[in-house]
């Protein structure tokens, strides 16, 4: 008879962006194109200078670095801050294992098992991962797609606070819908806070990618819960470079800071050769992040008009990151992606999407929606387009 594992192995749930990729690979195997879609893998490219970094390496030996990073990494990242009028010390920072870590090592430090945190659905899947490792519980306050993805009324965070809630966590700009919270919403958010003594995880890392002319409204905007924040970043988007897994968490909590450097400590060190090249990465010209901003900007109007075009198809305009989520004529969203990798193709080409209903903990919510990530260059999303439109018209669970 074999040992049983353990029952948070079971209930922690695949990565919805993840899962499909065995459909996706078998379908490349038998000579079929696939656009993906399915996840936030920028195709632009990295910056010259971290790649300067990497080839110029001088140490003899590839060491450990300290547990809560490389202090010329955290000065860096402070002046990086200080630029968004994001007033923290070095001694705020402490890099991590990439963003993924950040937020594990936030809730591990300040949930214990059955803590409860609110969370706007749909959400960044890896969320509900990462409170489950922490044995605590996500709440979610779902947002429709009929609203464009605001955020919900506050009362509806209101009735799901309990003894149990411990803080609410949002991203901003959004994945995977691509909102951007506006101030007013930005300063309910900080008013629950401080009402119910709460922390606010900010998961902030597309920042740099917010296509209102308001500006980018950071959680350390808002005064009075200064204490209360405690800030998820990653140069992983930025600066194109998600696999050299640097991120960070920013808090001005002392206790909190003592309490996450124990985990830094029991896992030692973050990549010591990703921290040189994230603080090399900084240095990156003001031009290189036009260059992405802009050609992102182009992606997005080029996708949503063209999804938008389709019948049956509706995407609100999202305002930030480079995600959006979209309503299909379709009756199951998993099994028309699973579909378009097995069965579909067009002209040799099929689309690989990411089904909304995994960025969702309320059961039946999305599910005639999915995530698209407009990663990839116009051509390419012209393509997909097309590829998309026929699988709508060929696939057999149509509704519309």
């Amino acid at each position: 008879k074999m040992p049983t594992t353990s029952h948070r192995g079971q209930i922690m749930p695949a990565s919805p962006i993840r899962k499909l990729v065995p459909l996706a690979n078998k379908a490349k195997q038998r000579g079929v194109k696939v656009y993906h879609l399915n996840i936030g893998q920028p195709d632009l490219p990295t910056p010259k200078e971290a790649f300067d970094a990497l080839r110029n390496i001088d140490r003899t030996v590839l060491e450990y670095s300290p547990s809560e990073g490389l202090l010329s990494l955290r000065e860096k990242l402070a002046d990086y801050y200080h630029r968004f009028d994001i007033n923290v010390d070095v001694d705020d920072i402490i890099v991590t294992t990439g963003g993924s870590e950040a937020v594990l090592f936030a809730f591990m430090a300040c949930l214990d098992p059955g803590d409860e945190i609110i969370v706007p659905e749909p959400a960044y899947a890896n969320y509900m991962a990462f409170a489950i490792s922490a044995g605590a519980k996500i709440v979610t306050v779902p947002s429709s797609i009929d609203e464009g993805f605001a955020l919900p009324p506050v009362e509806k965070f209101e009735e799901l606070i309990t003894p149990r809630t411990k803080g609410i966590l949002i991203c901003n700009p959004n994945n995977p819908t691509g909102y951007l919270y506006t101030r007013r919403e930005m300063e309910q958010i900080r008013d629950l806070v401080k009402r119910h003594d709460l922390f606010l995880f900010s998961d902030e890392v597309y920042r740099e990618f917010c296509y209102t002319g308001a500006p980018y409204i950071s959680a350390f905007h808002l005064p009075g819960i200064e204490e209360n924040v405690v800030l998820i970043d990653s140069v992983s988007k930025r600066y194109n470079e998600c696999g050299i897994r640097i991120g960070a968490i920013i808090t001005k909590h002392k206790e909190l800071k003592a309490n996450v450097m124990k985990f830094c400590q029991a896992r030692l060190s973050p990549p010591l050769i990703g921290q040189i090249i994230a603080e090399a990465s900084i240095d990156a010209p003001k031009e290189y992040m036009l260059m992405t901003y802009n050609e992102y900007v182009e992606r997005r109007k080029f996708l949503i008009d063209g999804l938008n075009r389709i019948p049956g198809c509706y995407s609100p305009i999202p305002m930030g990151a480079f995600y959006t989520v979209v309503s299909l004529p379709v009756d199951d969203a998993d099994r028309f992606c699973q579909w378009c990798l097995k069965e579909f193709q067009f002209e040799g080409e099929t689309i690989f999407m990411a089904p909304a209903s995994g960025f969702y903990t309320t059961p039946g919510m999305g599910r005639d929606e999915v995530r698209l990530a407009y990663v990839l260059k116009r051509e390419d999303l012209a393509r997909a387009m097309v590829v998309l439109e026929k699988a709508l018209e060929a696939y057999p669970g149509r509704t519309i």
